[in-house]
């Protein structure tokens, strides 16, 4: 197979668009659980032994709402970029936080969709940076239906 053509299918900006539409429906979707039972939420970010005991709380509270927000935004196509990157830096904190666990042999659920999952492995790992990966793909070739450029008003145009 020609390598240009390789490059052409991936970079395509309806691929983008699906893996948009991937990650934000993950993000709403993770959301969810977090939100409703933000105490065991809190019991699951004290698990990793990472963070410090005063900020456990006020991640539980603010963190699922931020993912909500962005995977919301990501799903409608407004402001994609800066949800991208917001998303981006939380999957690369889940994932060294995963990683750093995995090293220690810690063996508790990574809290992700709700606190009953199975304890971590190097999959889950790998599952999250595959999500990482996703979100890459998706800051540099997103391109396709945006709704927040319906909305853009540039100077030229005025």
């Amino acid at each position: 197979m020609n390598l240009n053509l390789i490059k052409k299918i991936a970079t395509h900006k309806y691929i983008a668009l699906v893996l948009r539409l991937y990650i934000g429906g993950l993000f709403v979707y993770a959301s969810m659980y977090k939100i409703n039972y933000a105490g065991e939420f809190a019991a699951s970010i004290a698990n990793y032994q990472i963070v410090p005991f005063w900020a456990v709380n006020i991640m539980a509270l603010l963190m699922p709402w931020m993912e909500l927000i962005c995977g919301l935004l990501l799903v409608a196509g407004i402001r994609t970029h800066a949800a991208t990157i917001i998303i981006m830096g939380f999957l690369i904190m889940f994932t060294m936080a995963i990683f750093i666990n995995l090293i220690r042999g810690v063996q508790i659920g990574c809290g992700c969709f709700n606190s009953l999952e199975t304890p971590m492995s190097w999959l889950t790992f790998l599952r999250d940076l595959t999500w990482v990966a996703m979100t890459v793909h998706i800051y540099f070739f997103d391109k396709a239906f945006q709704l927040g450029k319906l909305f853009t008003v540039r100077l030229k145009d005025i």
